[in-house]
């Protein structure tokens, strides 16, 4: 699997377009769609084949809607989603914790209409010009489910401030999902979004 690297040409280039794509459209761009996800997230080399095997599976999950934000034709950072189902197994393994932490109804109030933010990601060379708030507006955008939930790495990061200047909050913290990993956030909202700024 050839993984093909965003081009960057410079600081005077032309603001980037963020732009939904269909799932034909995200399983053709997959490889460069894996290159940024690797670039932003900097994985072990050996789990990039099992990322791009979950990223090709979501693509057939219901309600599935992804956008890139692309410069210059280049894909500089992209966001996908859908909508959280039993028998998912990330949305399995989090409606187990919450139950266990918070109860079922707990659970049942954050995961039984839930718009799942699967991954959203940005080149580092092009962080810090808002298009992480772009793509993730864009996807939780006239979504007609209750809540949004995703996960992200539990630190200080700038996603995690992101998140919560758009209304997200903690729902699980410290939480190694099975497999081992690092510690991950889990993060929600009822839509639609705040997008407060800080």
């Amino acid at each position: 699997m050839r993984h093909v690297r965003p081009a960057f040409r410079g600081r005077r280039e032309a603001s980037p377009q963020i732009r939904e794509i269909d799932r034909r459209g995200f399983l053709r761009r997959l490889d460069t769609l894996l290159a940024t996800y690797e670039a932003a997230m900097l994985p072990p080399p050996g789990q990039l084949p099992g990322r791009h095997m979950i990223m090709e599976r979501h693509a057939g999950h219901p309600e599935f809607r992804a956008f890139v934000a692309e410069r210059s034709r280049a894909v500089v950072g992209f966001g996908y989603g859908f909508r959280g189902e039993s028998g998912q197994w990330w949305h399995d393994v989090v409606r187990g914790q919450l139950a266990e932490t918070g109860g079922i109804e707990h659970a049942r109030h954050w995961l039984d209409d839930a718009w799942e933010v699967a991954e959203l990601h940005v080149h580092p060379a092009a962080q810090g010009r808002g298009m992480g708030r772009a793509l993730i507006t864009s996807l939780c955008a006239d979504r007609p489910e209750r809540t949004v939930v995703l996960s992200t790495l539990d630190a200080e990061t700038p996603a995690r401030n992101l998140y919560r200047s758009l209304g997200l909050v903690d729902l699980l913290t410290a939480f190694r999902f099975p497999g081992g990993g690092p510690l991950y956030a889990v993060m929600g909202a009822v839509l639609p979004l705040t997008s407060k700024r800080e």
